[in-house]
């Protein structure tokens, strides 16, 4: 009997090392001369990045098998959509030859095409089905359709990504964008994973937290977060996460990626805010690990903390990665942000949003569906 485990577990550790090095979704690796290098960072401990606060911990065996039943095993009241969601669809020439002020297009979860001061630009472009290196190990995202197919997308200026997360940064997208990509901004790290699937190093900027870089005008800010990062079994918090200030010549932008709630947010508004317009993590969160994800609520006060004019909660209407009803994000963060005083937008994928438009009227699309 001994034996037959002992066989069990060589087979599952050699399939798995098969897996890992010959499919490239999984990405590259920081070397020893990289981990000397990030050693600099003071958010560089022990070989592994970290968060101020000392989380997340890393959840015990009896932890890990309570959260799998319950993600695999419990089924969640209105977990998706009734059906695939319509989104709202971008004629290429509109977004090609556009030159007006800032707006922005919502893939659905993170993702975003900015336009700025006639730059264009993609904030975690994950524009695959699965939020996972193998497509059989995820649910489909809510959406099949894109605003926009990466094909028609016209030359991007810059990529900037927040971490190494599968539904942030997404082997097969960087793939199909990269003869349009200029440039990418990425946290310490996550290079390796860009160079590992061909794009030059010339190309790459990696930031610590708080580092600012300046290109084609416009200022991008690498400020912190609180989550962690990770693609493999065993590289977990070998790359940094992070949040970006973006700033253009007529707007302030702050993209958070993924974080728990933390006092970050009231720094990064103290240090570059009041911000024009923030997008903030909502979704995806549940007690077991709200110190790496916000519930709804800490949302809205984070948009307060930064001294946001208004904010959108993203990170929700793309994927099934929690054990929440999919429109509790929206309902919840709608309410408080409310109740705070704080204005909120919610557009339908794909549905322009124009910055400095106060006046823009967005439906509550998301009901009954």
């Amino acid at each position: 009997m001994s034996l037959t485990i002992i066989s069990l577990i060589g087979i599952l550790i050699i399939s798995y090392l098969l897996v890992v090095n010959f499919y490239p979704s999984f990405g590259g690796d920081v070397t020893k001369e990289l981990q000397q290098q990030y050693s600099t960072s003071v958010n560089f401990k022990d070989g592994k990045f970290a968060n101020k606060t000392g989380v997340p911990k890393d959840p015990s065996f009896s932890e890990i098998l309570k959260i799998s039943r319950k993600f695999f095993f419990e089924k969640v009241k209105n977990g998706r959509p009734k059906n695939d969601l319509n989104i709202q669809k971008i004629d290429s020439a509109n977004v090609a030859d556009y030159k007006d002020e800032t707006r922005l297009i919502w893939y659905g979860h993170s993702s975003f095409l900015l336009q700025t001061d006639g730059k264009n630009i993609l904030l975690d472009p994950m524009f695959g089905q699965v939020a996972a290196p193998l497509s059989f190990l995820g649910e489909k995202r809510f959406n099949k359709q894109m605003p926009l197919e990466i094909e028609k997308l016209p030359q991007i200026d810059a990529v900037v990504i927040s971490h190494d997360h599968y539904d942030h940064l997404d082997y097969e997208s960087i793939k199909k964008l990269k003869s349009k990509v200029e440039h990418y901004f990425v946290p310490l790290g996550v290079s390796v994973h860009l160079k590992a699937w061909g794009i030059p190093d010339n190309k790459i900027t990696e930031l610590d937290w708080w580092q600012e870089t300046t290109y084609k005008d416009i200022q991008f800010v690498c400020t912190p977060s609180q989550h962690f990062s990770g693609r493999k079994m065993n590289n977990r918090q070998s790359t940094l996460w992070s949040s970006w200030v973006i700033k253009s010549k007529t707007n302030n932008l702050y993209f958070s990626g993924d974080s728990g709630y933390e006092k970050h947010f009231k720094v990064i508004g103290e240090k570059y805010g009041p911000f024009d317009f923030a997008m903030l993590e909502c979704g995806q969160y549940n007690e077991m690990w709200s110190d790496i994800h916000m519930m709804p609520e800490e949302t809205a006060q984070a948009g307060v903390d930064l001294q946001a004019k208004k904010i959108m909660p993203i990170h929700w209407a793309g994927f099934k990665l929690a054990m929440h009803s999919w429109t509790d994000p929206i309902t919840r963060v709608s309410k408080k942000a409310k109740e705070l005083n704080l204005p909120l937008i919610a557009p339908k994928i794909g549905e322009p949003i124009i910055v400095n438009d106060s006046t823009q009227v967005y439906q509550n699309w998301w009901k009954d569906l």
